[in-house]
């Protein structure tokens, strides 16, 4: 249980940052431009922990699941953010024009998302770029084994037929061999029996 629970805060942990920060975005100046008072800065801070955010969503949690979940922040947060400025009015300065403020915070919040989002993005395609770094040096690897495989059978192959003709010499070596032994017996076999005919004409003679 309590591994468990330490996955789910580990993966789940950004999402719940990112949260906090588009919602901590509705108590900032409405004027996303507004240069004074380092207004931007901040505003350009919190896109770049949005940014963040969204990096390690995808990192841990992959992107088709935390585009879901990122997605599904940015509505409740929406949502939440929309409830707390229509009962807070007054805090907010929304009295003249809700409906155009609302309409504001809620663009606000969803261009947080947006920041997470492309941090998502940006996760993403530099992890399949690291992933097809990685197949392409396999198949590099798998390519150099297939070529020393290769060569170490025709090495392998030429060793045979080398063993196999010297097997063939030595055998017809032989055989020549053998057929000089025989033709040799032959021929000294017919010379004794010529000899031993020669002495028996010859003892008769006698």
């Amino acid at each position: 249980m309590a591994v468990s629970l330490k996955n789910i805060l580990k993966n789940y942990f950004a999402a719940f940052l990112i949260a906090v920060f588009i919602y901590t975005s509705n108590f900032l100046n409405t004027d996303l431009f507004n240069f004074g008072e380092y207004n931007f800065v901040v505003w350009f801070v919190l896109s770049i922990f949005c940014f963040a955010s969204g990096w390690f969503i995808n990192r841990q949690v992959g992107w088709h699941h935390g585009g879901k979940v990122l997605f599904a922040i940015i509505i409740a947060i929406t949502i939440l953010s929309l409830i707390t400025v229509t009962f807070f009015s007054e805090y907010f300065g929304t009295n003249q024009i809700i409906t155009e403020n609302l309409i504001l915070f809620s663009l606000r919040n969803i261009t947080l998302g947006a920041m997470g989002f492309f941090g998502m993005a940006v996760q993403e395609v530099l992890s399949g770029e690291r992933e097809a770094v990685i197949l392409r040096e396999k198949l590099k690897i798998y390519e150099d084994n297939i070529i020393d495989a290769k060569k170490e059978a025709e090495l392998t192959l030429k060793e045979a037929e080398i063993k196999a003709k010297e097997i063939l010499t030595d055998a017809e070596a032989q055989a020549k061999n053998i057929i000089l032994k025989k033709e040799r017996i032959e021929r000294e076999l017919k010379e004794f029996i010529q000899a031993e005919k020669e002495l028996i004409k010859k003892y008769k003679d006698l």
